[in-house]
């Protein structure tokens, strides 16, 4: 009999299922209680997909001989792989009853803790795997997958470190490490290991995603591309690929790829990541749709969350402001002053910070503006809300919505009575939990409310903040050495490439042509732009040696060096946001084309409170016209730049105090509102409320 079942097993281990059941058929047939054959037998009909028949083997098994760890571990394995996680875990726990230094099972029983998000049980588990047998390999790998979920980085990378000295080519903990690289931003690294698990596994999709993102983070967009058609070619309906790919895209002015997307647009919702769609799309209700997709498929639904206790606190509102730009970044650069002259007789300021702390002065700064300032970055979604709550958060500012480093989840668990969208996402995140959104009454007026999952607040003024003591560099740098002619015209756009648009830029070139000697001045984002930009020149028969890209700066020679400039030219349908406020603060005129959605509407907002209303234009053809005049007629602009000059400091746009009056106002307004128990509502803050 011992014959027949080394047979079958040896069969089974062969791949040759068919014979291998024939063999442990006549081996029950003979012996009905061979508790080895139906294990066996078990494991062989779940290859098979005959997943009930494997348990009910495998039980038959087991009530032959009670003591029998391996037909549990195989147990545990089946219900695994079916996602009966719990199921799982109890048959593993039955099996290392029995056999305490069962490395496999406690390994997997690592696995199933992880799939069930009980991560520190998993890590323990995996330890305990360790301990038997330090080399194992999986054991180290589903440690390091636990540790990334803890945000654990480096101790995730020693994991994966060990586990590969063992097994070099193995390309999932290669990408597993690549992984754990990129979240330490050490993007370079990552895609190396990316590639290599690739050479093993070019069919790895994910793989080639995660690598094409990596890309993207390096701005090197082009090959980015290449990498999501591969993906797409092996997986068409990837939703990850097609969102890379339409960032790339844009990123790229890769217009024969956008144009085809903006045109489906409707068809795609699902498919674009919200930041992205707003670079493709003027319709504020599409909008809407689509940042509700994506938080209904990224945002858990917390069916217990955290709760909200009755204030224990009646002298100061709490606020925090939550963050992954506390450090060198733009938003930084607009709001520090904010927080630095919020009144601390009303107000305690916190700092929730999730950005790495990158050592510079503004760094420096935002943590010497808050009362209390608190570096999470290594901290889950849910310990961060926990955190709020136990610091007894009354308003919660999320500066991010769904841009870049965006973690949203963490407002999921309701850990602040009061929820706010501001300055970074121009949009609604399309979030219930999400109670206001801090707007104006250009960028989103109140008949827009349909567009939001927001109640609109409106500051009187204009919503953006910004900081009045920023430097601008004394020296001007020359024409020379900014790269710009001795003379002509100067056009300039230092919005993000991803902004230029086909109709936009046709614009541009047609004034270049009309304006003899005239450039246009752009900066520099990534090569692929560059030379599509360039290319799509040519094509319109202008001199591509009249795109002149400049470099990134430090801010202080960047504001500078816009004295050189005479006219700043904005997009569509995704207006200068910071770049815009960077001009006018500069003294360098910006003329825009307002849009239909709050993201085409910013300029017209910062150009109203800055007193400069005829520079908001709203259709690509007035938007030309007023451009040629402007760069025709000297003394139009220069009355223009002089009105600029005055406003510069006594109108509302920076001046930063008053701001900070207004948005308190706004504050003690909703929290006035939920101590009396009422719902979020709409409402505006007069300037008489905080002047």
């Amino acid at each position: 009999m011992r014959e027949l079942l080394d047979q079958a097993i040896a069969y089974h281990n062969r791949g040759a299922l068919k014979e291998a059941e024939r063999h442990y058929r006549q081996v029950l047939n003979q012996t009905p209680r061979n508790f080895e054959a139906r294990h066996l037998f078990g494991i062989l009909r779940f290859q098979q997909g005959r997943h009930q028949e494997a348990i009910d083997l495998i039980d038959a098994a087991l009530k032959a001989k009670p003591d029998f760890p391996e037909a549990l571990y195989s147990l545990g394995n089946i219900f695994s792989q079916l996602e009966r996680h719990e199921e799982a875990i109890q048959s593993y726990d039955r099996a290392l009853a029995i056999q305490p230094r069962f490395a496999e099972a406690y390994s997997n029983r690592g696995s199933a803790l992880f799939k069930l998000n009980r991560l520190e049980e998993a890590v323990a588990s995996f330890n305990q795997a360790l301990a038997i047998r330090p080399d194992y390999a999986e054991a180290l790998n589903g440690r390091g997958t636990a540790m990334l979920g803890l945000r654990q980085f480096g101790d995730a990378l020693a994991s994966f470190d060990k586990a590969l000295a063992g097994n070099p080519f193995a390309a999932g903990t290669l990408y597993n490490r690549a992984n754990a690289l990129k979240l330490l931003k050490r993007h370079k690294e990552a895609i190396e290991d990316y590639n290599r698990a690739l050479a093993i596994n070019p069919n790895f999709v994910n793989a080639l995603i995660d690598c094409a993102e990596g890309l993207s983070h390096l701005s090197q967009y082009d090959q980015a591309l290449i990498a999501y058609d591969k993906a797409l070619a092996i997986e068409p309906a990837n939703m990850r690929a097609v969102r890379g790919l339409t960032d790339a895209a844009l990123n790229l002015c890769d217009w024969s790829r956008t144009e085809k997307i903006a045109a489906a647009f409707p068809n795609w919702i699902a498919s674009i990541l919200p930041f992205t769609a707003l670079g493709y799309c003027d319709d504020p209700a599409l909008q809407r749709r689509c940042a509700e997709e994506f938080t209904k498929e990224s945002v858990p639904v917390v069916r217990s969350p955290i709760g909200r206790r009755a204030p224990t606190h009646t002298d100061k509102i709490r606020i925090a402001y939550i963050s992954a730009d506390f450090n060198w970044h733009a938003t930084a650069y607009l709001i520090a002053e904010l927080f630095e002259l919020h009144d601390r007789s009303r107000f305690e300021v916190l700092g929730i910070s999730f950005a790495h702390d990158d050592g510079s002065d503004m760094r420096r700064r935002l943590v010497k503006a808050f009362d209390q300032f608190h570096d999470v970055q290594a901290r889950s979604d849910l310990e961060i809300a926990t955190l709020l709550n136990d610091l007894d958060v009354d308003i919660a500012v999320d500066l991010k919505g769904h841009s870049a480093d965006a973690r949203l989840k963490i407002f999921a668990y309701r850990p602040a009575p009061i929820q706010v969208n501001y300055l970074v996402y121009p949009g609604t995140t399309g979030a219930g939990f999400i109670d206001y959104i801090i707007a104006d009454k250009i960028i989103a007026p109140f008949e827009h409310e349909p567009f939001y999952t927001e109640k609109i607040v409106h500051l009187p003024d204009c919503y953006q903040v910004n900081d009045s003591t920023r430097g601008i560099a004394e020296r001007t740098p020359t024409r020379q050495e900014a790269g710009l002619p001795d003379s002509g015209f100067v056009f300039c756009c230092f919005n993000r490439n991803y902004k230029i648009t086909a109709p936009v830029f046709d614009v541009w070139m047609r004034l270049l042509k009309q304006v003899p000697g005239s450039v246009l001045w752009l900066l520099r984002g990534n090569a692929g732009a560059e030379n599509n930009l360039r290319r799509e020149a040519q094509a319109r028969d202008i001199d591509p040696a009249r795109l002149i890209f400049a470099d990134r700066k430090e801010p202080e020679d960047h504001l500078a060096r816009h004295r050189l400039a005479d006219l700043f030219l904005d997009t569509l349908p995704y207006n200068a946001h910071t770049t815009a406020s960077d001009a006018l603060w500069a003294g360098l005129p910006v003329l825009t084309c307002q849009g239909a959605a709050f993201p085409g509407r910013v300029s017209s907002s910062l150009l109203q409170a800055v007193g400069l209303p005829e520079l908001v234009t709203h259709s690509l053809a007035e938007y030309e016209a007023l451009a040629l005049r402007l760069a025709t007629e000297p003394e139009l602009l220069r009355a223009i730049r002089e009105k600029l000059a005055r406003n510069r400091l006594t109108y509302p746009l920076f001046d930063t105090d008053r701001f900070r009056k207004h948005i308190e106002a706004a504050y003690l307004r909703m929290w006035e509102n939920w101590q009396r128990g009422d719902p979020p509502r709409k409402f505006s803050v007069p300037v008489t409320d905080a002047i």
